[in-house]
């Protein structure tokens, strides 16, 4: 890894403490980033325990691959393919959601407004649409509810209205600062300490990388593959993924009863609710990009 784009783990001990460690078990790391909680996590296992970690960006792959151990194995893979392993096998999964400070900070990477680079914010840029491309042809409406179901931008509207201008009178975006500068133009107000492109640069990410999509199949899928009392440990970062999570967690922890079946017995919950857990002020203060996270804690069901 590049020493200019340093990554500090949030919550590293929290989330490795709620996986309960069984040393000789396996588990899941869905979104490998830096390898932070992958390494605490392996200190915990035994000799016969097993790490399974997956991420889409080559830069996590190769961070990866300086881990010397047999007992951990990287997929090139979003977090979603968690799916494809055994029903049952793994004693717990852990998400840590959202952008690595690396990816962030690095201006060839185009996640950011703060410094220009190619407007590309696709996790994995050897696949898939970037940012510009998409920019470049998508209807103006099409634009605006992305802006404003990801962003959660009011203003959506005149941002969408202003890239299709100009689109029309000077061709497309393709840098992070000439898509920041025109948001600036179209945002009349914000709140303060708030850069007026934040919410547009994070529907933007959200959207070319399928993040809440994926984060739905990967919530179903950790069912599956998790043994009982399996836990499942989340980490987001904005409302819309913790909404996500939390939503899930709340339907699978009731009793499903079948209205066309009064008679039958419900079936039964598959997770229990444990914990929810918020950086710690010490924390937020080493690392301000951990004061929006949220860490939640549930466990898998006897049943």
């Amino acid at each position: 890894m590049d020493g200019t784009w340093q990554h500090t783990t949030v919550l590293l001990n929290e989330a490795v403490a709620a996986l309960r460690i069984k040393p000789d078990a396996t588990y899941v790391d869905a979104t490998f980033g830096r390898g932070g909680h992958s390494r605490l996590l392996l200190e915990k296992l035994g000799p016969l325990g097993r790490l399974i970690a997956f991420d889409k960006d080559p830069d996590a792959i190769a961070e990866a691959g300086r881990i010397d151990d047999p007992r951990f194995s990287i997929r090139h893979e979003g977090f979603s393919a968690i799916g494809e392993l055994p029903p049952a096998s793994v004693a717990g999964v852990l998400m840590d959601l959202g952008v690595s400070s690396p990816q962030i900070d690095n201006p060839a990477r185009g996640f950011s407004f703060r410094n220009d680079g190619p407007l590309d914010m696709r996790m994995d840029p050897t696949r898939g649409e970037s940012a510009a491309q998409w920019l470049a042809t998508a209807p103006v409406a099409q634009m605006a509810e992305v802006i404003r179901d990801y962003g959660e931008e009011r203003f959506a509207l005149p941002i969408a209205k202003a890239i299709d201008a100009r689109r029309q009178e000077r061709g497309a975006l393709a840098t992070t600062r000439e898509l920041a500068e025109l948001v600036a133009r179209a945002v009349k107000t914000r709140e303060p300490g708030q850069d007026p492109a934040t919410r547009t640069f994070q529907a933007l990410r959200i959207f070319v990388n399928a993040e809440l999509e994926e984060l739905q199949q990967a919530l179903e899928a950790s069912v599956r593959i998790l043994e009982p009392a399996g836990r499942l440990v989340t980490i987001s970062f904005h409302s819309l993924e913790d909404r996500i999570v939390k939503q899930f967690v709340v339907k699978h922890s009731r009793e499903v009863f079948d209205r066309r079946a009064p008679f039958a017995p419900p079936k039964p919950m598959k997770l229990k609710a444990l914990d929810r857990v918020r950086p710690t002020p010490a924390e937020v203060a080493g690392n301000p990009r951990s004061r929006s996270a949220i860490m939640r804690v549930a466990e898998r069901t006897e049943a």
